[in-house]
């Protein structure tokens, strides 16, 4: 029996309930393309396949690379790699090539690389038609937090202006084995459709929103001090801090940079 492995952050889901509850949110269908992250034991591995012509699972572990291509399942593609270097792009491209009609990436994700594989994925957005993924349940509260709110962070503002979030379930650590210390939750993520930030607007958006967060609890007076010749901020903002603006204005300063830059 596979040990999981602390250094690639594994465990494993095996309650029942709540691996049908995710594969039905995932809703895979015969025209559907998806990619799984992490597959470990197969908790949500099989269950998708039962339901898909193909499935592409993407492992970083050699030993359950080896699990899975000794059990030979059809329709099942392994790519043995490091998620955080995989080229999601065109993994995506390719199998919409092939006919396929949504392209989805799954997976219950290693909490230690959860925050840069989100944003690794960005770059796949124009491709990919929905991520559904388990995370740590306080990496999920950012990710969907609104300005005003103590979670509102750096995560929060980059990812709501190119998805639409939402949280979909909450998970216990008493699903998995060996339990986390921590609690879970499922989140689907679809790309905006009129997203239309460039990508000089989307590097000045990335600078901006790190230095506002810089120090969460300075005002953006100080934060921002680098900007503020460019930015011309409104006399209530310059005494705000950056979990007080709303992702529409960072995306507006994001704007007003790439102009200037």
């Amino acid at each position: 029996m596979h040990q999981a492995r602390k250094r690639f952050g594994q465990n494993f889901l095996h309650d029942e309930g709540i691996i049908h509850a995710i594969v039905s949110l995932i809703g895979p269908s015969s025209d559907a393309a998806i990619l799984e992250i992490g597959p470990g034991l197969g908790a949500l591995t099989k269950p998708l396949l039962a339901n898909l012509e193909s499935l592409d699972l993407l492992e970083i572990d050699r030993d359950l690379v080896a699990y899975w291509r000794k059990q030979q399942l059809p329709g099942l593609t392994i790519t043995e790699g490091d998620a955080l270097n995989f080229d999601f792009l065109a993994w995506a491209r390719a199998k919409k090539s092939s006919g396929s009609k949504q392209i989805k990436v799954v997976g219950n994700l290693p909490y230690n690389i959860s925050s840069p594989l989100l944003f690794h994925l960005v770059g796949a957005a124009t491709e990919i038609d929905e991520q559904v993924f388990m995370l740590q349940a306080e990496v999920v509260e950012r990710m969907v937090a609104e300005a005003g709110s103590s979670e509102y962070s750096r995560l929060s503002v980059m990812l709501q202006a190119r998805y639409h979030l939402e949280k979909l379930l909450d998970v216990p650590p008493e699903a998995f084995d060996p339990q986390p210390k921590v609690n879970s939750a499922v989140v689907r993520m679809i790309p905006r459709s009129n997203f239309n930030t460039s990508p000089e607007e989307w590097r000045a958006l990335e600078k901006v929103v790190a230095a506002a967060f810089a120090q969460r609890r300075k005002m953006l007076r100080t934060n921002l001090q680098d900007y503020l010749g460019r930015l011309q901020l409104q006399e209530d903002e310059l005494t705000k801090r950056a979990q007080d603006i709303s992702v529409g204005r960072y995306l507006e300063w994001a704007s007003v940079l790439a102009a200037s830059a």
